[in-house]
């Protein structure tokens, strides 16, 4: 089959390429700098000591990460061919992978830290240690990078398989949908359904710890209304962003448009920093001092 008849196949003669290329351009413009910026906030003006602070960095670095994967999609999208190789592709599609599934981690790990710091501050003082969060940390990127070579591997043989030099949503059919009914996209859909339960847990009962005063920690937290839109906020990333993409095993012709939308968390997850600095973690400090103490 001739190039030009296989892309015709993969795509469908698809219009909406100048769209995708739009959407990631703009998320670069503005994810970019907001993230740059929050990762400077984060590391200057915060203390390294909180666990929530620790995995908002790490969710930060993800999101750059993904951003300068971008501009290969950008390309890729408004000249509609590849110009690099089977690696390069390989490397922008394993960033993006990984941004969903470390944000998704790293958003759970913070809505569960919060609702230690709120439910159970005192209980929850040992296990809420700067150690404990770079070791989970730590153990997330380790996880992912072993998912990732078995997953770079397969892309690589299925990529020998196509002789035009293209990325993305270039593969053949055939090729893409065997790629993306692996046992690793069904893993990551159930765990990503684990993950929405803990957050609608987590957001459930802070909210009534905060709405019924339960503890001495609720009581001092004087910006509940930050609080509840952080907890909000994670989960519209869940439903909005992480989890379509994930369902892409089951909608493949949907992915272009899916992995577009799910780009755009990046460009939203400063506004989780800014209302956790602004309302809960200012707070939270001083609740953790005077139970200290006391």
């Amino acid at each position: 089959m001739h190039n030009h008849s296989v892309r015709e196949l993969a795509l469908g003669q698809d219009t909406r390429e100048p769209v995708y290329s739009i959407v990631f351009g703009t998320v670069i413009i503005f994810g970019l700098p907001l993230n740059a910026v929050s990762l400077w906030i984060l590391l200057r003006h915060h203390s390294l000591k909180s666990p929530s602070v620790l995995f908002m960095i790490h969710l930060v670095i993800s999101d750059l990460l993904l951003i300068i994967s971008l501009p290969m999609r950008v390309y890729f999208y408004a000249m509609g061919n590849w110009p690099a190789g089977s690696m390069a592709c390989i490397w922008v599609t394993m960033l993006f992978r990984n941004n969903i599934r470390s944000s998704s981690i790293f958003i759970t790990f913070i809505s569960v830290d919060r609702l230690l710091a709120v439910v159970y501050p005192l209980k929850s003082r040992l296990l809420r240690t700067p150690s404990k969060a770079c070791r989970a940390a730590t153990i997330v990127w380790l996880i992912l990078l072993a998912v990732n070579v078995p997953e770079s591997l397969d892309l690589y043989r299925l990529l020998k398989n196509y002789t035009a030099p293209a990325c993305f949503e270039f593969h053949p059919v055939e090729v893409d949908e065997e790629l993306h009914t692996s046992a690793v996209a069904y893993l990551q859909l159930v765990l990503l359904f684990v993950m929405l339960v803990v957050n609608i847990v987590s957001t459930a009962l802070v909210s009534w710890t905060l709405h019924k005063h339960v503890n001495d920690a609720a009581a001092r937290v004087n910006n509940k209304v930050n609080v509840m839109l952080i907890f909000a906020m994670n989960l519209t990333m869940f439903i909005v962003f992480f989890l379509p993409v994930s369902l892409v095993v089951f909608f493949n012709n949907l992915r272009p448009a899916l992995n577009c939308l799910a780009s755009v968390n990046c460009c939203l997850d400063p506004l989780l920093y800014y209302f956790s600095f602004d309302g809960f973690w200012k707070r939270k400090e001083d609740v953790d001092l005077s139970l200290a103490r006391d």
